[in-house]
């Protein structure tokens, strides 16, 4: 399967139906067009699926509303690693790991781009500490174990944008992270699977978050303490990592906890994870849980 740039979609007019394809302009930003409203055209394949996507049908169809990637079921687990960028070690005031710190999300956190609202719990709103953290995902192709840094990309499908949301008070108030990164909706991703070999070294990304229209993380993925190698052969050692599998990669510096005065995030806000070039932007509008 041969592939630059995958969205997986609910078509225009058409809710019964979720289709994989290709956009026709390889140069739109997806996320940020249905933002404004516009119609984000795309060559649709055959497959129901990015891990099996097919060939090109010939058929075209408008994005209604783009939809993660992959599917809560195709991602099962999700793995992230904490604290993988050098200045944020520095801002958060922690020591550069000498492995990778590895928490966990459930599938049940991995969540739609816009239009789908982007949840803060509620029984976190009273402590006011919805955080952001713009990160790079990558999407595992093939099942993955005991693999080494060298053969680490030949599992790799792609890449695309996350965000990491996060309750800072709960996650404060214990050591484990699993928690208060784990609530339902906390994982968006998307919004277009990019192949690796359209990405090629990641040290030429740049990442970076806005808060309504605020640039407030901003950074090169050369500021990575681990690579993508280094993360996936990690992570593969005694442990499977299946065909589907998302590994989110950390976040640079600028979260909101660590602003003075603090950049949370609340209800009706927007937050973009932009990653250029090619990702383009997941947008989230958070949404207080009733």
């Amino acid at each position: 399967m041969s592939f630059s740039r995958l969205v997986r979609f609910v078509p225009k007019g058409d809710d019964s139906k979720v289709l994989i394809g290709e956009p026709v302009d390889s140069q739109v930003d997806v996320g940020a067009a249905v933002r404004k409203g516009e119609d984000v055209e795309v060559n649709v394949y055959s497959g129901t699926s990015v891990l099996d996507a097919g060939s090109p049908t010939g058929n075209k169809a408008i994005i209604g509303r783009i939809l993660s990637p992959v599917t809560a079921q195709e991602a099962g687990t999700i793995r992230c690693i904490g604290l993988n960028y050098k200045k944020h070690a520095e801002e958060a005031k922690m020591s550069i790991p000498e492995i990778p710190t590895l928490f966990l999300k459930p599938a049940t956190a991995l969540a739609d781009p816009y239009p789908a609202p982007t949840p803060i719990p509620k029984h976190t709103i009273e402590s006011d500490s919805a955080d952001y953290e713009s990160e790079l995902a990558i999407i595992i192709g093939k099942d993955c174990k005991n693999v080494s840094e060298a053969e680490a990309l030949d599992y790799v499908l792609g890449y695309t944008a996350s965000n990491d949301i996060s309750s800072r008070a709960s996650q404060f108030a214990q050591t484990q992270w699993c928690y208060s990164k784990g609530f339902d909706g906390s994982c968006p991703i998307g919004p277009v699977l990019v192949s690796k070999e359209v990405i090629g070294d990641v040290g030429g990304l740049k990442v970076r978050g806005l808060k309504n229209g605020k640039v407030v993380q901003e950074s090169p993925l050369t500021d990575l303490i681990f690579s993508v190698q280094e993360i996936i052969s990690f992570l593969s050692q005694g442990t499977t990592l299946p065909k589907g599998t998302v590994i989110i990669t950390g976040t640079p510096a600028g979260v909101g906890f660590a602003k003075n005065p603090k950049e949370l995030l609340h209800d009706g806000d927007e937050f973009v994870v932009e990653i250029l070039p090619h990702i383009g932007s997941l947008y989230n509008v958070m949404k207080n849980e009733q």
